[in-house]
Parts: structure tokens; sequence; C-alpha cells
């Protein structure tokens, strides 16, 4: 997990010049996953929302097919994302609790995101779907896909 340094969230300009895996793993994730469903680099996936608890930072964007699931890390076991996520968040604040929902608005919308606290698309200080697109096809999804599945069964 990546945790900014104060106050880069609130400068657009250096938000966006952060790597790709930081950019989208803190502040875009939603964006990313809108374009992968947009995209469809395989099929079946949804996007699902990690959503703190009243009072808790901690939100998480990513799409999944409920096995499997995608997100700046690239592909993993839906259950390990999920994990991965709470171990973090609640080590840092071990009161930490999220619900997971599934997300039935559009990821790329910016009144829809605007109503649950994320910034649209035109929003930030470039073009974050053209960015999100490049992201997406510097990846073989199929064999990426393959990798993960096959990792749940290594003993």
């Amino acid at each position: 997990m990546y945790w900014p340094k104060p106050g880069m969230k609130k400068d657009p300009e250096k938000r966006w010049n952060q790597p790709d895996r930081i950019f989208f793993g803190f502040g875009a994730c939603h964006i990313l996953a809108g374009v992968y469903l947009q995209e469809k680099p395989l099929d079946s996936f949804y996007g699902e929302w990690i959503v703190p608890h009243e009072g808790f930072n901690g939100h998480h964007m990513y799409v999944t097919d409920g096995h499997l699931a995608f997100d700046f890390h690239g592909y993993s076991l839906r259950e390990n994302l999920i994990n991965h996520f709470r171990s973090g968040w609640s080590t840092k604040y071990p009161e930490w609790q999220a619900d997971i929902k599934r997300t039935d608005f559009s990821l790329l919308d910016t009144i829809e995101l605007n109503r649950r606290k994320h910034l649209g698309p035109d929003q930030y200080w470039g073009d974050p779907v053209e960015r999100a697109q490049r992201f997406l096809n510097g990846i073989n999804h199929k064999c990426a896909a393959a990798k993960a599945i096959q990792a749940e069964f290594v003993c």
C-alpha cells in the first residue's frame, strides 16, 4: 500500500506526476476500474468498492469476476486483494472496518463520482482515462490472470 506525503492529494500537479501504480493506487483507482470496465480486457468483470465505516478513510475500487480481481497491483485473487487492503488499513488504524459493495454507478461519470467524494476524469491535472488505457494496454491480461489463478494452487 502507498501512503503519500501529507498534502500530495491536494496538489493536482504533484498527484498527477506520481508513477502510475501510485497514481492509480492512491486516489485514481476508480478511474482505472472504470476504464477496465469500458475496455473489457477480460469478460465477466464488474466493479467493487471497499467502503470504510463512518469516520475512516480507505476507499478502494477495483474490478472482479468474483474470484479474480484487478487493480493497480495487477491481477490477484479477490480475497487476497481484500485481505491485503484490510491488513494495511487496520495496521495503521486498529479499529478500521469496511464493507464491500458492488458498484451500481459509472466509474467514469463525474457527477456520480463527486456524489461519492471521488474526482471525475475531467477533474485531474491531465487525462486519467488515456493514462489508464496506456496502463491497461501494457498488460497481457490473459497471461496475468492465469498466473494469479496458478498462484492459488501453489503449496
